[in-house]
């Protein structure tokens, strides 16, 4: 926001109370307005209601210039004001910011609540092209290690959402402070704090083509949370381990393999070398490729894929001909693509199933780099979910040469459409300031 429409921004506070007409229900009386300046003042006020009142209001109206001022609120001494901190930090940088407050015919307040986890489930996408301030990265990061399990879950959430879009050396420079403080948290007694951490490990170390090789303390404290009781932490470190694709992982997640050796756990580990794609694995994903269970031959293929050899092309093609379980044959349409630069109709065919949309979609970010031009006549879909995901695909993938694909979908005729394509383009611009 420029400085002059800054200083004419408005936060405007609506005051209720019971309509006579109909007891009971709150209704419009009259609004305070309150100049930004004030709102941000007021965030520093002694009384606690006020920062509290500033921080619901800063939040509601999500202006980027209030993301400074609110960081040191994530610390406040008022577990309240924390948690109203951090939604608003969070509500800032959302792609979608949400109202807080909604009325519906007048009288009807709708509360739409700003949860970190959830915005974290949502994925990657969920961000909007802002780039974060240091300040803020670091307030989130000081707040999960908060006293109060509930602050502290959600600032490590808020944390991972936002951190985890950092780009160029700004990223360098999020890992390298971050790693070992979040790595500290998987060895917290609340399993619901060590099951954030390790997801946030998963976030902020995927692997990405720039990165430095990962301190082997914080990609080791991951494969730790392998042996958590919690099960579902221990489903999150082989999740994020793949994402990380920490090859020191591959021995341990290969027992687990064959310790388990059916069920969702051992999918989970082969789903971990998979994304790992160790040469060292390719024996076991060659042997998994004929396994009785679809899911195991379904990454199998995709392991195959990801460790390159071109030589179990034919193996793998000559499997999915006779093959009848569509996420299996969606996985061959992956491996072509990978080794023998295929088409990649199947798999943007399999974005408009919705059985297969969330197979498809982390497919064609993988194949992304590289392949701009084969994208681009997805963009010309009449289906503007495709057209969506299509552009999502290209800005995560995080190649530069999509840029001229990606741009003129900013004047698309769909809105959502043009507004994914500039959370792409403003992701692919932080891509290319690489580090230095």
């Amino acid at each position: 926001m420029r400085r002059g429409a800054r200083d004419a921004a408005i936060v405007v506070v609506l005051l209720f109370c019971a309509s006579p007409a109909l007891p009971g229900l709150p209704a419009l009386v009259s609004a305070a307005q309150v100049p930004f300046e004030q709102a941000v003042r007021d965030l520093r006020s002694a009384d606690a209601d006020a920062r509290l009142r500033a921080a619901r209001m800063l939040k509601a109206a999500a202006y980027q210039e209030a993301a400074i001022p609110l960081a040191p609120l994530v610390a406040d001494l008022q577990d309240e004001v924390q948690l109203e901190a951090i939604a608003a930090e969070l509500n800032i940088f959302l792609a979608e910011p949400i109202v807080p407050r909604k009325r519906v015919a007048f009288v009807v307040e709708v509360r739409n609540a700003i949860a970190a986890e959830a915005a974290f489930s949502a994925g990657r996408s969920a961000v909007g092209p802002r780039p974060v301030p240091i300040d803020v990265l670091t307030a989130l990061r000081g707040g999960a290690r908060d006293d109060n399990p509930r602050v502290a879950l959600e600032a490590l959430y808020a944390f991972g959402v936002l951190a985890g879009e950092a780009g160029g050396s700004l990223r360098r420079e999020v890992l390298g402070a971050s790693g070992p403080d979040v790595a500290a948290l998987i060895g917290s007694s609340d399993p619901a704090l060590r099951y954030a951490a390790v997801r946030v490990m998963g976030r902020l170390f995927a692997k990405r083509p720039q990165d430095d090789a990962i301190d082997a303390r914080v990609g080791d404290a991951v494969i730790t949370a392998l042996n958590d009781s919690d099960r579902t932490v221990k489903g999150a470190a082989m999740q994020s381990l793949g994402a990380m694709r920490y090859d020191r992982a591959v021995q341990s997640l290969t027992d687990l393999f064959q310790y388990f050796g059916k069920g969702e756990s051992a999918a989970a580990a082969l789903s971990a070398l998979a994304h790992i794609a160790n040469p060292a694995s390719a024996p076991l994903f060659t042997a998994q490729a004929s396994s009785k269970t679809a899911a195991f031959r379904g990454i199998a293929i995709e392991g195959l894929a990801r460790v390159g050899d071109r030589s179990a092309l034919d193996a793998i093609q000559a499997a999915v001909r006779a093959e009848r379980d569509a996420g299996v044959v969606l996985a061959g349409a992956f491996a072509s693509a990978m080794l023998d630069d295929g088409s990649l109709d199947r798999i943007a065919e399999a974005l408009t199933r919705s059985k297969l949309r969330e197979q498809a979609r982390p497919y064609l970010v993988e194949l992304a780099p590289g392949r701009s031009p084969a994208f681009s006549r997805y963009l010309q879909d009449p289906d503007a979910r495709m057209r969506i995901d299509i552009i999502d695909a290209l800005g995560l993938g995080g190649d530069s040469a999509a840029l001229s694909v990606v741009e003129p979908l900013t004047k698309d005729r769909d809105p959502q459409v043009a507004r994914s394509a500039e959370r792409a383009v403003a992701r692919l611009q932080a891509a290319t300031r690489l580090p230095t």
